[in-house]
């Protein structure tokens, strides 16, 4: 009987990990580290995060971004992009050094047990669990607009089903969607000879600005100070204080969570896209059929005017809908017991545990709970430590006869049953 099996293992499953370990929990990891950083985005990506907010998290802080670069010599300086490859392989460093051994099996099932859960690996494993932490990333929330998702892959397919680009060199493509990974894809679709445009529901696309200087005079810092997701109060405690922004209405944070940071495109791609991307804002897809060749999208603009367009391939940059009923690897009596929130993502308590005792949640699927920042890289920094109190919580609050509980540094304690009153 494990305390904690940790299903995923990309930047907030090694975060969450790490701690767990330090907290002494007996534990189990489950997933490819970095998965979706290898393998579903095409190299010659950057990443859009500043380096200082890009560290996974572990307990003593020894093993951020910056100590990964200064041992392979590299640079981690503010305002200049790292490489996605180049992040993917210090998630891969963090996990060697902070990290228990990670088991690469995937999990394919995650059910109610006796005395917590049962976990099913994909060559049938069965292990028990008293808490399992869900660490799944983005990969099982894809979003593709309805009027697409009924053509063959070969004609349509998700920004992140990519891990290269070579098969559209000298294709037509139309990437859909205008922010960070539409327009960094359209921008490496073009340089390597693709003939490529951009279709976008916003009327403009908007462009992230080049960053203020680290050092700056102390006014210009008070009145818009640096944050992990970008200038500004409002970015700064969207970043720096999730646990406040669980305590607004949940109206309000529905309404930010939707809002927030929107698309956008880094400042170091736009003249990359801007000289070589047919730019199409202000029009959406109404429908889409294949032709030879092709698909063929019938378009609208702002204005109503129908128009039509077509290509040999579409890419939909369109984003992810974190919803409770994608979580697939829950069983359907454990999934259906999930209180959701009114845009159908779980709703999760003030330590990520799920409505089910128990069960918690990390990352994107919690960013209509605790804010935008678990859209990111840099809300591991606050999830893993509090994820893992919460466990501990729980731990604490449904004891087994005989088992112990772990304390941080690695020793522990016996349990006795709660008694019972009454």
């Amino acid at each position: 009987m494990y305390d904690l099996v940790v299903v995923g293992a990309g930047p907030y499953g090694l975060s969450i990990a790490s701690h767990a370990a330090a907290a002494g929990l007996r534990l189990r990891v489950f997933g490819r580290p970095m998965a979706s950083w290898r393998d579903h985005m095409p190299g010659g990506m950057f990443l859009k995060s500043e380096p200082w907010a890009s560290n996974l998290s572990d307990p003593g802080g020894c093993w951020g971004l910056a100590a990964y670069c200064e041992e392979q010599g590299l640079t981690a300086r503010h305002a200049e992009p790292i490489p996605v490859a180049e992040f993917a392989s210090y998630g891969l460093w963090f996990a060697r050094h902070a990290v228990p051994d990670v088991d690469e099996r995937m999990v394919t099932r995650v059910s109610s047990g006796p005395h917590g859960f049962t976990v099913v690996t994909a060559d049938g494993e069965a292990l028990q669990a008293r808490t399992v932490a869900l660490a799944v990333g983005v990969m099982p929330f894809i979003e593709v607009p309805s009027a697409l998702r009924e053509l063959h892959p070969s004609l349509v397919t998700h920004s992140s089903h990519h891990s290269g680009l070579d098969q559209f060199r000298g294709k037509d493509v139309t990437v859909i969607g205008g922010g960070q990974a539409a327009l960094e894809t359209a921008a490496l679709l073009a340089e390597q000879g693709t003939r490529v445009r951009v279709l976008a529901r916003a009327e403009r696309l908007v462009w992230n600005d080049v960053p203020q200087p680290w050092e700056r005079p102390w006014w210009q810092s008070a009145r818009s100070p640096h944050s992990g997701l970008g200038p500004g109060w409002r970015n700064w405690f969207y970043s720096e204080r999730p646990g406040l922004f669980r305590r607004l209405p949940q109206p309000t944070r529905a309404r930010i969570a939707a809002t927030a940071l929107g698309p956008a495109g880094a400042w170091w791609v736009r003249e990359r896209v801007e000289r070589a991307v047919e730019l199409l804002p202000g029009h959406r897809v109404t429908a889409a059929c294949a032709v030879p060749g092709g698909v063929r999208l019938d378009t609208m603009n702002r204005e109503g005017t129908a128009g039509a367009l077509e290509t040999e391939h579409v890419i939909a940059a369109t984003g992810f809908r974190a919803q409770r009923d994608r979580l697939g690897m829950l069983s359907a009596e454990l999934r259906g017991a999930l209180a959701v929130l009114p845009d159908g993502s779980p709703a999760t308590g003030r330590g990520f545990e799920s409505s089910h005792p128990g069960l918690f949640l990390a990352g994107l699927v919690t960013a209509s709970g605790f804010g935008p920042a678990m859209r990111f890289v840099h809300g591991a920094t606050f999830t893993a430590p509090t994820l893992v109190q919460g466990v501990r919580r729980r731990l604490r609050a449904t004891p087994l006869r005989g088992a112990t509980l772990p304390v941080p540094g690695g020793s522990s304690r016996t349990e006795s049953p709660a008694p019972v009153s009454g």
